[in-house]
């Protein structure tokens, strides 16, 4: 029976681990959606979570290119945040349809008022507009986060499998996941029978595909319930003769 216990509990205890691990991973600063059409004003929603267990994050900096730069950037408030648009220089004049410019806004900045600095577990929406969007394959749009600490994680990694990815926006390319897999025409766009059944089901997926969260909630969940039979075993008494 001790042995019996012993094992149980170190399965919980692995188990839980297991649920840790992959959570952490999926934290990264990301951007939704991920792709757009050439010429459109994309409507973005950049996804800050914080990843520190003792510091808070209070400072966010998404880097705009340089190369295929937005002429239009505009951001939607966010309260107890304060947002500035950098304006640049370009290193060389870019033609943007038929005009020639010389500078853009190249990095958008949040910065938290007193208190409002997002801590472990939270995630904070930064809603941004960007537009025209250049007719390229995809658009890299770095980010920078500082904690209170004054530590700065930069979310620049590009290749495949990077520790910390940078946010893309997918332009004429497909979609590329974490894992470095290659998105389907199909599942990037998909066909407009399947749009009509995905928005019906939108709802039950989430939880279960799209969302981390959940599966982190459902995954602790199990976690819980095996516990719950490791104590269930540890104490139960003995049967009489």
């Amino acid at each position: 029976m001790k042995n019996f216990t012993k094992a149980a509990l170190a399965l919980s205890a692995g188990a839980a681990l297991a649920v840790a691990a992959p959570l952490a991973a999926m934290a990264h600063v990301t951007i939704d959606p991920g792709q757009s059409d050439a010429g459109s004003y994309a409507l973005i929603t950049v996804k800050v979570p914080n990843e520190s267990d003792t510091e808070k994050t209070n400072k966010v900096q998404l880097n705009l290119p340089t190369d295929t730069p937005f002429t239009s950037v505009r951001f939607v408030p966010v309260p107890g945040w304060d947002a500035e648009l950098v304006r640049s220089e370009l290193p060389e004049p870019v033609m943007v349809g038929e005009s020639e410019i010389t500078e853009a806004v190249t990095a958008i900045v949040w910065t938290a008022q007193a208190g409002s600095e997002i801590g472990d577990g939270a995630l904070l929406l930064l809603p941004i507009s960007l537009g025209p969007v250049p007719d390229v394959g995809s658009v890299v749009l770095t980010a920078d986060q500082t904690y209170t600490d004054g530590s700065v994680v930069s979310w620049n990694g590009t290749e495949e499998g990077a520790e910390k990815p940078a946010p893309i926006l997918y332009v004429n390319d497909a979609p590329v996941d974490h894992h470095g897999d290659t998105a389907t025409d199909d599942d990037a766009h998909g066909d407009s029978d399947d749009h009509a059944s995905e928005d019906e089901h939108s709802d039950e997926t989430a939880a279960s595909s799209g969302d981390p969260v959940a599966r982190g909630l459902g995954i602790a969940g199990l976690v819980a319930g095996l516990g719950a039979l490791v104590a269930a075993f540890a104490f139960r008494r003995p049967a009489t003769k």
